[in-house]
C-alpha cells in the first residue's frame, strides 16, 4: 500500500466490441493519480484523456457509486471488485495500490453474462432468475400492521442478511464453475425465513433453480469463492438453505 499523494499505475484494460469480438488487452499509463480517488474516478481520468487524444474512451458499468446498485462489476488483478474485502469496486480507493504497479482490469468472465463493449457485461441472466420467482404475491389494499404477522427477531436478522444480495455478479466472477449458486440461494434463502414466503415456498425455489440453470450457469462445487469476494458478505450457507428448499420441494 502507498503512502504517496500522487502515484504512478500501468493500466491493462480489456478492450472488446461485442460479445462476437476476441477482444484484447489494452496498455495505459497513468502518472499522479490521486490515492484518494475511486477505482471508478481514476477511469474517469483516464477516459477523459482518451477522448482528449480524440480515442475511444473504455466502456464501464456504474450508478450509485456508493456500494448499493453493484453495477460497478470489475475484475481488478484477477479479484472481482479487486483487493478490499467487503468493498465494491465503486468503493475502492487508490490508495490500496502501489506507486509504479501494473493493474489488470477486465469483466466478469462467464457465458451467461456475455460481453457488451469493454469492461460491460449483460446481467440480465439474474432478472430473469429473479422473475422466476424471486417475490412473493400480496393482497392489494392498505398495508397491514407492522406487528400483524409475527417475525423472531432472528428470523427477520436472517432474512435481512441474505437479503442485502446487490446481484452485482461477482460471485459468478470468481467461481471457476461460474455458479450463481450464491446469488440465487440468497434470493431464496431471504423469503425462506419470512411467513410472507410461506405460500409460495415450493414453486418459488424449483423456478428459481431451474432457470438458474437454464441461463448456463454452472453447478456449485462448495469452493466457496464466492463467498469470499462477496462485497456485502453474503455466506455460502444461502447456497445450503437453497439445496435444502430444493430437495423438499422436491420430494414433499
Amino acid at each position: 500500500m502507498s503512502s504517496h499523494e500522487m502515484i504512478t499505475l500501468h493500466l491493462k484494460v480489456w478492450r472488446q466490441n461485442g460479445p462476437q469480438d476476441q477482444g484484447h488487452f489494452e496498455d495505459h499509463t497513468l502518472e499522479e493519480v490521486n490515492t484518494h480517488m475511486s477505482f471508478l474516478e481514476m477511469l474517469d481520468v483516464l477516459n477523459e484523456r482518451l477522448m482528449k487524444e480524440k480515442k475511444e474512451p473504455i466502456e464501464f458499468d456504474h450508478d450509485c457509486r456508493e456500494g448499493i446498485c453493484g453495477s460497478c462489476n470489475l475484475v481488478i488483478n484477477g479479484i472481482p471488485h479487486g483487493p478490499q474485502a467487503k468493498t465494491a469496486a465503486c468503493q475502492l480507493h487508490m490508495r490500496h495500490f502501489n506507486d509504479g504497479e501494473t493493474i489488470t482490469i477486465e469483466p466478469w468472465r462467464a457465458t451467461a453474462f456475455p460481453v457488451i463493449k469493454d469492461l460491460v457485461v449483460d446481467r440480465d441472466a439474474f432478472d430473469r432468475i429473479m422473475s422466476a420467482g424471486g417475490y412473493v404475491s400480496v393482497s392489494t389494499g392498505n398495508a397491514p400492521d407492522a406487528n400483524a404477522i409475527p417475525v423472531s427477531k432472528i428470523d427477520a436478522e436472517a432474512a435481512m442478511d441474505y437479503a442485502v444480495c446487490i446481484g452485482c455478479g461477482a460471485c459468478v466472477a470468481a467461481c471457476p464453475n461460474s455458479s450463481a449458486s450464491l446469488f440465487t440461494g440468497a434470493k431464496i434463502a431471504q423469503y425462506a425465513q419470512l411467513p410472507q414466503g410461506v405460500p409460495e415456498r415450493k414453486r418459488r425455489v424449483v423456478a428459481m433453480v431451474e432457470q438458474m440453470e437454464k441461463e448456463g450457469f454452472g453447478d456449485c462445487s462448495n469452493f466457496a469463492e464466492c463467498e469470499a469476494v462477496c462485497p456485502v458478505g453474503i455466506s455460502i450457507t444461502a447456497i445450503a438453505s437453497m439445496r435444502t428448499e430444493y430437495v423438499k420441494a422436491m420430494f414433499s
